[in-house]
């Protein structure tokens, strides 16, 4: 019975750590609330007097879950790093980027932005190129691009990770 446990544990955990590091902050909460969750649901639901493991394990990723995925939903609120789609799709994407002018960093550890589309409410206008320095736990600079879907096309706004 102990090792039913033990294997259900590493293998949940496992499972729902193998995509941390993929996505937003959203999803990483999720995912590593998740398997802290089962862990230790896990380990709850087998001390206890019912010595039922999985299903501690079961609500406790649930509720990890939840509470991670709330945690890095907020960071991504406030980092801006929200994926959704903007209100308004355009029938062909914009071709007339400007094109940027790259200055000296202004010190170590700065990423240069390239130029990009964003959406102000109403239309796309271009938004050109900056130095920028990666949030705290970011290190790679994601570009945006234009997305195809539902008979127009969307930009992606760019991100770190």
């Amino acid at each position: 019975m102990k090792h039913r446990i033990t294997i259900t544990v590493l293998a949940l955990s496992t499972v729902l750590t193998g995509c941390v590091g993929t996505g937003p902050n959203t999803q990483q909460g999720a995912v590593a609330g998740g398997a802290l969750g089962a862990a230790t649901g896990a380990i709850i639901g087998n001390n206890s007097g019912g010595r039922n493991g999985p299903a501690g394990a079961l609500i406790g990723a649930i509720v990890g879950a939840i509470a991670g995925g709330t945690i890095g939903n907020s960071i991504d609120n406030q980092n801006g790093t929200l994926y959704g789609q903007p209100i308004q799709a355009v029938p062909a994407y914009p071709t007339n980027a400007a094109a940027d002018v790259v200055v000296p960093a202004p010190g170590p550890g700065y990423v240069w932005i390239q130029g990009y589309y964003d959406w102000n409410g109403e239309r796309y206008v271009w938004i050109p190129g900056y130095w920028g320095y990666p949030p705290a736990g970011f290190h790679v600079f994601v570009r945006g691009g234009w997305v195809y879907r539902g008979g127009g096309y969307y930009y992606r706004r760019p991100y770190w990770r």
